[in-house]
C-alpha cells in the first residue's frame, strides 16, 4: 500500500472514448439565438465561438499537446489528504536555484510550456497544478484556500528535497506564491508575482498617482463594471455554476474565453490573437477531461471566505506588470510587501506566461539573479 509521502511518476493519458465524447458533445452542441450587431458587449459572439468550436472539433489535435506535456516528467503525491500533480524539470546546473512556478484561474501549468526549457537553464522547475484544477482535481473537501495551498506548497518542496527556492506566479499564482513566502519564510529566498498582489486602493483622480497609475484604476474600474459578475458567482455558487460547465464543452470554452477576452492585451481584439488558439484549447481542454470547472471556481468560493487583512511579508519580492490589464499600484504593493525590484511592460496582459512569455522570462531572471 502506498504511504501518504509517496511521490509516483505521472503521465497524461486521455483515453480515446473520451475525446471521441468530447467531439460528440461538440457536434450536438445547442446554440443560443443573440441579438445582432452587439459584438462582445453581452459576452461571447455565438459567430466566434461556432468557428472556435469547430475547430475544436475538427482541427485541434490534443494528442499533440498531450505528448508536449509529457514531455516534461511528471508526478503526483498526497498532501493533506489531496492528490498534487506537478512537474518536476530539473536544471544541469546541479547549482540551480529552485523554483516553483503557480498558474491562476482559468489556467493550468500550460501557462508555463514556453518557458520551461529557457528556465530550466538557470533553475530546477516544479510546475504544480493548483488541487481543484486539472490533473490536481477535483478536491475532496472545503478549505482548499491560498493559504492552505500555500503551505501544501511548503511540504511539496519539502518533498522534494528543496529546503530554499524562489517562488513565481500571476493570478492567484502570485497570491499562492505570496503565501508560501509567509509559509515557509526561511526557505523563500524571493517572490516574483506578474500582476501585482493587490487591487487599487486610490481613485482615478487622484493627483497623487501617475497617468499610468490613473489608467490602471481605470481598467479596473470598467473590469468590475462590465465583466466582473463571473467573480460573484465563483465566490458564491461554484456548485451550480459547474453543472452547466461540466455537461457542456461548449459552455466551459464560452466561460473561459469570456475571460481570456477581458484579461488579455487590450490591443488585441480577439483572444487567439492574444494567446494561439492552440494552446487556449489546451488549457480550455484540461478544464473538460478533468470536469474541474466546479472545483476550480471553488478557489474564489473559499478564498471569499477567509479574506481579511493582509499580513507583511519580509521576503523580497519583484513585481512586473503588463499594460493596464495588471491593475496593482506600486504604493499599495509596499505597503504589504517587501518590494525590491519593479518592471511595468507595454505589451502583454494579465496572462504574461502565455501572452509575453520572453519579457517574463527576462523579467524573472533578472529578479532572482540577485536571489541565488
Amino acid at each position: 500500500m502506498a504511504n501518504d509521502f509517496e511521490i509516483r511518476p505521472f503521465r497524461v493519458r486521455v483515453p480515446e472514448a473520451e475525446l471521441a465524447d468530447l467531439r460528440d458533445r461538440l457536434g450536438r452542441t445547442r446554440w443560443p439565438s443573440e441579438i445582432g450587431g452587439q459584438g462582445w458587449s453581452r459576452g461571447v459572439p455565438v459567430g466566434y465561438l461556432k468557428e472556435l468550436a469547430a475547430y475544436w472539433a475538427d482541427g485541434y489535435d490534443w494528442r499533440a499537446w498531450e505528448a508536449r506535456l509529457n514531455a516534461h516528467p511528471q508526478f503526483t503525491t498526497e498532501i493533506d489528504g489531496q492528490n498534487v500533480h506537478f512537474l518536476h524539470v530539473r536544471s544541469d546546473d546541479p547549482d540551480a536555484l529552485p523554483l516553483i512556478l503557480t498558474h491562476g484561474w482559468p489556467g493550468s501549468v500550460v501557462e508555463f510550456l514556453d518557458l520551461i526549457e529557457p528556465l530550466s537553464r538557470d533553475f530546477h522547475l516544479v510546475i504544480p497544478s493548483i488541487p481543484g484544477f486539472g490533473f490536481s482535481g477535483p478536491t475532496r473537501e472545503a478549505g482548499w484556500t491560498t493559504e492552505r495551498i500555500a503551505t501544501a506548497w511548503a511540504e511539496l518542496m519539502r518533498r522534494l528535497g528543496y529546503d530554499r527556492y524562489g517562488a513565481q506566479g500571476g493570478d492567484f499564482g502570485g497570491g499562492i506564491s505570496r503565501a508560501l513566502g509567509l509559509a515557509a519564510p526561511g526557505n523563500v529566498v524571493a517572490v516574483h508575482v506578474n500582476g501585482g498582489t493587490t487591487y487599487p486602493s486610490a481613485e482615478a483622480d487622484d493627483p497623487t498617482l501617475t497617468e499610468r497609475e490613473r489608467a490602471r484604476v481605470r481598467r479596473m474600474n470598467e473590469f468590475m463594471n462590465e465583466a466582473g459578475g463571473y467573480i460573484a458567482i465563483q465566490s458564491t455558487r461554484p456548485q451550480t455554476l459547474a453543472y452547466g460547465l461540466t455537461d457542456s464543452p461548449v459552455g466551459q470554452l464560452a466561460w473561459i474565453i469570456d475571460k481570456i477576452r477581458d484579461m488579455t492585451d487590450l490591443a488585441k481584439e480577439l483572444p487567439h490573437e492574444a494567446i494561439d488558439r492552440d494552446l487556449l484549447l489546451t488549457d480550455v481542454t484540461i478544464y473538460w477531461l478533468t470536469g474541474t470547472a466546479g472545483s476550480s471556481a471553488a478557489l474564489y468560493y473559499e478564498d471569499a471566505r477567509a479574506w481579511g487583512e493582509q499580513e507583511a511579508s519580509p521576503v523580497p519580492t519583484g513585481v512586473a506588470l503588463f499594460t493596464v490589464q495588471d491593475i496593482a499600484l506600486r504604493r499599495d504593493e509596499e505597503r504589504i510587501n517587501n518590494i525590491v525590484h519593479w518592471s511595468e511592460f507595454d505589451r502583454g496582459g494579465h496572462f504574461a506566461a502565455m501572452e509575453a512569455p520572453d519579457l517574463l522570462l527576462a523579467d524573472i531572471r533578472e529578479f532572482f539573479t540577485a536571489h541565488r
